[in-house]
């Protein structure tokens, strides 16, 4: 266990160090104020913070009153469903998920941010909340190794929907939410998988998608040219059949399907990632991290 800690560690303080060299200053920022209510004008305070909208509209004078929020905090949610630990190697889609969480965990604390992980298959396995403590730091860590060294022995179903209402209660402060996730199971549930990430955004939490793939087989469908079996990994289902006689078929449906995720999740402010496995965490939270930084 020491060992892969030790590696998981120092690969994530390594991708930090790269960030913060091609960054210059941090993607990341707390919330700077919130709106909580209205009070009564006070005669001779600052009429700075009066609405005046709302005062045309009742002639009396209202102040606008704001909590200040000075920290980030991060809640980043992992698909652990049996999916997500293909291919069958050691670079599938739950590593990647795995150790681009390790880098966003040590570019947090570095930051002195707030930062939790939510696990999930069919349930919601684990919630831990959001907190920037050196000893939470080392549990997450620990809870990240656990993930990667220990195999469910029986095939864990994926329930997206249902875990994200789950994590949207449990989470009862403004954050940022980063899920990293197939979407594998919810291709007949498009408009349930929406109204669960926008129950997250009508909490008033930032919410980000890294739509994990590995891209030469679930959407190029580049298999070789002979008789293959196919085996759901979350089912045990098998299918035996010729690639080329479902190719064009499968590629139109999740082509449409990525396409769909992205439209909705952009009409809702909510920020889409389209994710190739195969160039590595490294590379895939440089180019997000970037772009973040640009926009805010």
């Amino acid at each position: 266990m020491q060992q892969r800690l030790g590696r998981l560690e120092l690969l994530a303080k390594h991708a930090v160090e790269g960030f913060i060299t091609g960054l210059h200053k941090s993607p990341f920022h707390g919330f700077s104020v919130e709106f909580v209510e209205h009070r009564l004008y006070n005669l001779g305070e600052s009429t700075k913070h009066i609405d005046w909208k709302l005062y045309a509209r009742s002639d009396k004078m209202f102040v606008k009153r704001y909590e200040e929020e000075t920290n980030l905090r991060c809640q980043i949610v992992i698909d652990c469903s049996s999916s997500m630990r293909y291919p069958a190697n050691s670079n599938n889609k739950l590593t990647f998920s795995a150790e681009s969480t390790a880098a966003l965990i040590e570019l947090l604390k570095r930051q002195r941010d707030a930062v939790g992980i939510s696990l999930f298959t069919d349930l919601l396995n684990l919630q831990t909340p959001a907190r920037s403590s050196s000893a939470h730091h080392r549990m997450l860590f620990h809870k990240l190794e656990e993930l990667l060294d220990n195999p469910h022995s029986t095939p864990q179903r994926t329930s997206a929907i249902s875990a994200l209402h789950e994590i949207a209660e449990l989470t009862p402060r403004r954050s940022l939410v980063i899920i990293f996730s197939d979407m594998l199971d919810n291709s007949e549930n498009l408009e349930q998988t929406i109204d669960a990430l926008q129950h997250l955004r009508h909490n008033k939490h930032e919410v980000v998608v890294f739509h994990v793939l590995d891209k030469s087989t679930e959407i190029d469908f580049d298999f070789p040219n002979r008789p293959t079996r196919f085996v759901d990994l979350e089912s045990g289902a098998e299918l035996k059949l010729h690639p080329s006689e479902v190719k064009d078929f499968y590629v139109k449906k999740m082509s449409f399907l990525r396409k769909e995720l992205e439209t909705r999740c952009g009409q809702h402010s909510i920020d889409f990632i389209d994710v190739d496995i195969s160039e590595g965490p490294i590379p895939v939270l440089s180019r997000y991290l970037i772009k973040r930084k640009k926009l805010f």
